[in-house]
């Protein structure tokens, strides 16, 4: 009898440890997904400072993906057409709308997809999983509410440093098509976590050219070359690699021309093969290579109507005037901090 009761209380013991173990495992999994751990940032201390690798936090949960192409099983015919036209204008845009494009030639010879990702998929790869979710919205540097032909044409005039594209052509209904696809199951007004560039930490010192040359020599002209202007394809309709500086790359109007943008492109993208998983450069890298890449010559653009209110402008656009009293060397290259400060400090006067 005794031995009988003891087997039930061990029974009974076993069932209590299995039950408690499910619970924490069932407690362990709602916090992976309903608290998702953030990517931590060493802060940067200065000029004289070591560069650390700032370790990255592998468990990102919920970094939005691109939908899977099995769902384009329920569009129309004619509307996976354009998708599919979308994505591959986006993916090989030169062999159509570049120099020696078969449709017609109206930029510079880089592909979309040479700034936007695996054809604006690649989570903080300058992704386009927003787009649909946020436009039409006011944008401050044109001082109008802007569509979504707006925002593919700023890109062929100013990262393709080429002509508009007409808004009722097939290549721009296609892109718009597959550009809403990426961004359909997003929430309107919403920007899904992973979408568009990360935003890096700013420094307490510049930006440094010089060492960001080193960092380039040393990780990126094995693919852009010493020259920074990148490796043709066969045929020379597109580039393997595109041009970083030089006549055929992105003008001085381009998002990628403001420091903050390209660092925190290049941390979680370059060299080649990296990923927000496996970051290969340290922040202070990305910013010194940033600010290499944009020192050199490129082409100019006439932006003369771009900020029309100047207080609206970015910490760091590069190009004056500016309502704040630092100059544009600052603006361009940093510390970026006092800027902020004033800018903080008299936005709270105003109110």
């Amino acid at each position: 009898m005794k031995s009988n009761q003891s087997r039930l209380n061990s029974f009974d013991t076993l069932i209590r440890f299995l039950y408690g173990l499910v619970v924490v495992l069932f407690a362990l999994m709602i916090y992976l997904i309903l608290d998702p751990r953030e990517v931590k940032e060493n802060d940067l201390s200065g000029a004289d400072s070591t560069a650390r690798f700032v370790p990255v936090d592998t468990n990102f949960t919920h970094v939005w993906t691109a939908p899977s192409d099995w769902r384009m099983m329920y569009l129309s015919a004619s509307q996976m057409e354009l998708v599919l036209y979308g994505r591959e204008l986006i993916a090989h845009t030169s062999d159509y709308l570049g120099p020696k494009g078969s449709v017609r030639a109206m930029s510079n010879g880089m592909n979309c997809q040479n700034c936007h990702l695996k054809a604006g998929t690649q989570p903080w790869g300058n992704n386009y999983f927003a787009v649909e979710s946020t436009y039409p919205k006011f944008r401050a540097r044109s001082g109008t509410v802007e569509n979504q032909i707006k925002r593919v044409n700023d890109c062929f005039e100013r990262s393709l440093n080429g002509a508009k594209l007409d808004s009722s052509s097939k290549e721009m209904q296609s892109i718009l098509a597959y550009i809403a696809w990426l961004g359909q199951d997003v929430e309107k007004g919403k920007i899904p976590r992973g979408a568009g560039i990360f935003k890096l930490k700013s420094m307490k010192r510049a930006a440094d050219p010089e060492k960001g040359k080193m960092v380039y020599d040393s990780k990126c002209q094995s693919c852009h070359q010493a020259n920074g202007e990148g490796v043709l394809a066969a045929g020379g309709k597109s580039y393997i690699y595109p041009p970083v500086w030089g006549m055929h790359s992105y003008n001085q109007g381009a998002g990628l021309f403001r420091i903050s943008n390209l660092a925190g492109y290049v941390k979680y993208n370059m060299p080649l093969g990296t990923t927000y998983e496996k970051a290969q450069l340290t922040d202070e890298e990305a910013w010194d290579v940033a600010a290499f890449i944009n020192s050199m010559p490129r082409p100019g653009k006439d932006l003369s109507t771009d900020w029309p209110d100047i207080s609206a402008k970015p910490f760091d656009h590069p190009f004056g005037p500016y309502v704040d009293p630092f100059p544009e060397s600052q603006h361009k290259f940093g510390p970026y901090k006092p800027i902020k400060d004033w800018i903080k400090k008299h936005k709270k006067s105003k109110s």
